[in-house]
C-alpha cells in the first residue's frame, strides 16, 4: 500500500514533466517559425553582391539614412508632445469637452498614413482648393506667393506625425489614470502647480508608458512606406522595394532590410540601457479620485484648442475630404469587383488574426506553464515581429519560400515531367504569414498581461480535478480571458487591414486588397477614385477604435465605484 502511494506522484510528476516539456517543444518551435523572417535576412549581411552594395553605398544609401534618421527624429518629438500633453489634460484637468477628446485623440489611429497623405495632397497641392481660393482671394499667379510644399519630407514627418501620436496618448493616459494620488499630493504639498507637477512628478513616473508609445510610434515610422513613396521621400524601406523590383536584387534587398533592422535593434536597446535596473512600483493598495485642475477662461480654452486641433487635423478634416471626393468622384470599379477587394482584406485580416491570436495564446500560456529562460527568451523572439518594418519581414519570407517552390517544381519536372507553380510564394499563403509574423506581439502582448492575473492556484486547481494542462487552457484560462483575445483580435485585425508594404510586396498575381487598390489609384495621381477604397479602410477601424478608448477608461483600479458621477478617473 505505502509502495502504490509513492509509485502515483512519482507516475504523475513523470508525465507532468512530459506535458511541460511537450509544451516548451511547442513554444520555441512557434517562436523559431515566427522569427525566421527576421533570421534570413541576418544571415544576408555577409553574402557578397557583385558591387551592388557598393553602387547604393556611394549613390542613394546616404539620403536613405538621413530621411529616416530625420523622419525618425521628427516623429519622435511630435508624437511625445501632442500624446503626453494630450493625456494630461484629459485625465488631470477640467474643461470643455473634456469626455469627449477622452475618445476622440484616439480616432487618428483608425486612418493610415497613406490615406491622410492622398487627401491632404488633393488639398493643398497647387490646383487643389487651398491654392486656388489664395489665388482668386488675392489675385496672385504662379509664383507670386510661396506655400509649403506637402509632397517632401517635412510634410511626410507631419502627416505621419499626426496619425501616430495616439499610441502615445493610448499608453500615456493609462498611466496616467494609475499612479499613485499619494505621490502627486506630495508634489502638491512642496509648492508644485500643474506645470511643475506634470513634468517633474507625472511624466518621471510614466516614463516607461511614454517610452513605449513612442517606440511603437518610431517602428511605424521606420515601417511606412505609402505615404513616404507617394511623397517622392526616399527610405530604408522605399529603397528595400525599389532595389528588390526595380533591381531584381534579392541580396543587396536583403541587406538593406539588415541595416533598417539594425536601426531597431540599435533604439530597443539604447531604451533598455537607459533605464539601467530603474523599476516603478506602486507602494499603495489604496486608489482615490485623482485631483483635478479646473482650467477656466482662456486657460479651459487653450485646453480645448489643443485637443481640437490634432483631431481635427489627424481625422475630421481628412475624413471629410475623402468622403467629399468619394461623392463627387469614387471608385469606378464601386460594384462586384470593389467587393471582391473589401473581400479579400476582410478574408485576410479575419484569417490573420485567427491565427495570430490563437499563436499568441499558445506562446503565452507555454511560458507560463515553464516559466524557464529559454522559453521565455523564445516568446520574445518570437513576438519581435511587431518591431521589423513590413519591408523586412516580406524580404525575409520571399527568400526562402522563392527557393523552396523552385526545388519543389525542379523536383517536379524531372520526376513527372510537369510544373505545379508558385505553391507558396504565388498564394496567399505567405501573405498571412507575414502578418502574423508582422503583428503576433499585438496579440502576445494582450494576451500575456491578461492571462498573467489569473492565479495559479487556478491550475493547480484544474490539474487536482483531472484536467490536462491543454483542458486547463481551454476549459478555465480561455473563457476567463476571452475579453482579451477579442480585443487583441480587433486590435490585428484593424492593423491588417491598414497594412500595405508587405501587402504590395508579396500579394499573389491580380489578388489585390482595399489598401493595395487605394495606393495604385493614388500613385497613378487618381486620388479621387482612391477616396472609396481609403474611406472604407477607415470606416472599418473607427469601431474597435472607440471601443479600445472605453477599456481604457476603466483601467483605473476602483473607477467602478465612481463611474456614475462625473468626476476625473
Amino acid at each position: 500500500m505505502f509502495r502504490s502511494a509513492r509509485s502515483r506522484p512519482a507516475s504523475m510528476a513523470r508525465r507532468l514533466s512530459l506535458h511541460f516539456s511537450a509544451w516548451s517543444v511547442l513554444t520555441i518551435g512557434i517562436a523559431l517559425i515566427v522569427a525566421l523572417p527576421v533570421i534570413v535576412v541576418l544571415a544576408h549581411i555577409l553574402v557578397p553582391t557583385d558591387g551592388i552594395w557598393q553602387h547604393l553605398a556611394s549613390t542613394v544609401l546616404g539620403g536613405y539614412l538621413t530621411n529616416t534618421l530625420f523622419l525618425v527624429v521628427t516623429v519622435g518629438l511630435g508624437t511625445f508632445v501632442i500624446g503626453t500633453g494630450t493625456a494630461w489634460l484629459v485625465v488631470m484637468c477640467r474643461f470643455p469637452g473634456r469626455r469627449l477628446f477622452e475618445w476622440a485623440l484616439l480616432l487618428p489611429l483608425a486612418v493610415p498614413t497613406y490615406v491622410i497623405a492622398y487627401a491632404y495632397t488633393d488639398f493643398l497641392q497647387y490646383a487643389g482648393p487651398v491654392q486656388t481660393w489664395l489665388r482668386e482671394v488675392f489675385d496672385w499667379g504662379r509664383g507670386d506667393y510661396f506655400f509649403p510644399d506637402i509632397r517632401s519630407l517635412g510634410g511626410a514627418a507631419t502627416l505621419i506625425t499626426l496619425v501616430l501620436y495616439p499610441y502615445v496618448y493610448m499608453l500615456t493616459r493609462a498611466a496616467f489614470l494609475e499612479q499613485s494620488v499619494c505621490v502627486l499630493d506630495v508634489g502638491r504639498t512642496l509648492g508644485r502647480g500643474p506645470w511643475r507637477l506634470f513634468t517633474s512628478v507625472a511624466i518621471p513616473l510614466a516614463r516607461p508608458a511614454i517610452v513605449g508609445g513612442v517606440s511603437l510610434a518610431l517602428m511605424e515610422t521606420l515601417n511606412e512606406f505609402g505615404a513616404v513613396q507617394y511623397f517622392g521621400v526616399d527610405t530604408f524601406t522605399t529603397g528595400i522595394y525599389r532595389t528588390w523590383f526595380g533591381m531584381g536584387e534579392q541580396v543587396a534587398a536583403a541587406q538593406l532590410a539588415a541595416c533598417l533592422l539594425a536601426f531597431v535593434i540599435i533604439f530597443v536597446l539604447l531604451e533598455r540601457w537607459s533605464r539601467g535596473k530603474r523599476r516603478y512600483f506602486h507602494t499603495s493598495g489604496r486608489y482615490q479620485q485623482l485631483p483635478e485642475f479646473h482650467l477656466r477662461g482662456w486657460r479651459g480654452v487653450a485646453a480645448c484648442l489643443g485637443c481640437l486641433t490634432p483631431i481635427m487635423v489627424g481625422f475630421l478634416i481628412p475624413s471629410g475630404l475623402l468622403t467629399y471626393l468619394s461623392v463627387q468622384g469614387g471608385d469606378d470599379l464601386f460594384g462586384a469587383q470593389f467587393l471582391e477587394f473589401a473581400g479579400n482584406s476582410l478574408v485576410l485580416a479575419t484569417i490573420a488574426a485567427l491565427v495570430a491570436v490563437g499563436l499568441a495564446l499558445v506562446l503565452s500560456y507555454g511560458a507560463r506553464l515553464n516559466p524557464r529562460p529559454i522559453t521565455r527568451l523564445a516568446t520574445r523572439i518570437g513576438a519581435i515581429g511587431y518591431a521589423v518594418p513590413g519591408s523586412v519581414v516580406a524580404v525575409g519570407i520571399l527568400i526562402p519560400f522563392s527557393w523552396l517552390d523552385q526545388r519543389i517544381n525542379g523536383f517536379m519536372n524531372e520526376q513527372f515531367g510537369m510544373m505545379v507553380g508558385l505553391l507558396f510564394s504565388g498564394s496567399a499563403f505567405i501573405l498571412i504569414y507575414a502578418y502574423v509574423v508582422r503583428f503576433l506581439a499585438v496579440s502576445f502582448n494582450a494576451i500575456e498581461a491578461s492571462l498573467g492575473k489569473v492565479t495559479p492556484s487556478m491550475d493547480a486547481a484544474a490539474r487536482t480535478l483531472g484536467q490536462t494542462a491543454g483542458g486547463t487552457l481551454r476549459r478555465v484560462h480561455t473563457p476567463i480571458i476571452r475579453g482579451s483575445l477579442l480585443a487583441a483580435a480587433i486590435l490585428v485585425f484593424v492593423d491588417v487591414m491598414k497594412e500595405l508594404p508587405a501587402t504590395i510586396i508579396l500579394r499573389p498575381f491580380n489578388f489585390d486588397t482595399l489598401a493595395v487598390r487605394a495606393h495604385n489609384l493614388a500613385a497613378d495621381e487618381r486620388l479621387a477614385e482612391a477616396s472609396t477604397a481609403s474611406l472604407t479602410i477607415v470606416a472599418v477601424g473607427i469601431i474597435p477604435v472607440i471601443l479600445l478608448s472605453l477599456a481604457i477608461r476603466g483601467s483605473r483600479p476602483g473607477s467602478g465605484a465612481i463611474s456614475g458621477k462625473d468626476k476625473d478617473l
